[in-house]
């Protein structure tokens, strides 16, 4: 792949959730808690794929809170494996999304990107859930378009078309950064939006909690702080 030109970008618009919060280390602890020491616990893959599933069903129209869509993707994973979960659990792991961790390495490279770069976020999130996360990520962003102003989800293209009308520059001053090839990568490309891939699977198979989808990045890096190394060379 050539190496791309970040000359002419002025704007980073990031995924937050499998991107810079670690959704997956969230959504795995949820169900270990679910099925707590039973012996035939399914393994983590398992349920992320479950999860994957039953989410990307919940957030097709008519559109529910994020909170809810959590819950009911939750709710109906754990059916998968034989465990009902109580309205408390289940209301309880929507809920948990503000408290999922971030990456590691996330709030650095925020840090240092936000020094050269405007950065906005186009999430599949409530406001105030995101609001938490964002607060862990220690970061503003001048531009946040989450699925409860829009009223839709990702891959939907109203969410980044949102975004590009509330940023107001040329797409092809805008870069879109991103785990899911599902969620972000597929619909941002069909807008002629250029792409980075933050490939944070590197080196295990499937596709964990995103459904399965082919797409072609403009760059890609296995994290963050990799990302930001290649952004302000």
């Amino acid at each position: 792949m050539a190496r791309f030109d970040f000359g002419r970008i002025e704007i980073l618009t990031f995924d937050c959730y499998g991107t810079l919060i670690d959704w997956e280390a969230g959504i795995a602890a949820g169900f270990r808690k679910a099925f707590g020491s039973r012996s035939d616990r399914p393994p983590d893959e398992a349920v992320l794929e479950a999860y994957a599933r039953h989410e990307a069903r919940a957030e097709k129209p008519p559109y529910l809170r994020y909170r809810d869509v959590a819950g009911r993707s939750f709710a109906a994973a754990c059916r998968e494996f034989g465990v009902e979960p109580g309205i408390h659990e289940v209301r309880a792991f929507g809920e948990s999304v503000g408290d999922w961790p971030a990456f590691t390495d996330s709030a650095a490279a925020l840090a240092r990107l936000a020094g050269r770069f405007r950065l906005g976020v186009i999430t599949n999130c409530d406001d105030d859930l995101f609001a938490r996360s964002e607060a862990r990520l220690g970061a503003r962003f001048t531009w946040v378009v989450t699925a409860e102003q829009v009223g839709s989800y990702k891959p939907d293209p109203r969410n980044f078309w949102a975004a590009i009308e509330r940023i107001g520059a040329p797409t092809d001053r805008i870069l879109h950064v991103a785990q899911s090839l599902y969620h972000d990568h597929v619909p941002a490309r069909r807008l002629g939006l250029a792409t980075a891939w933050i490939d944070r699977r590197s080196g295990r198979p499937g596709f964990g909690a995103t459904p399965p989808a082919e797409a072609t990045p403009d760059l890609t890096s296995h994290d963050m702080a990799t990302f930001a190394e290649v952004a302000l060379a």
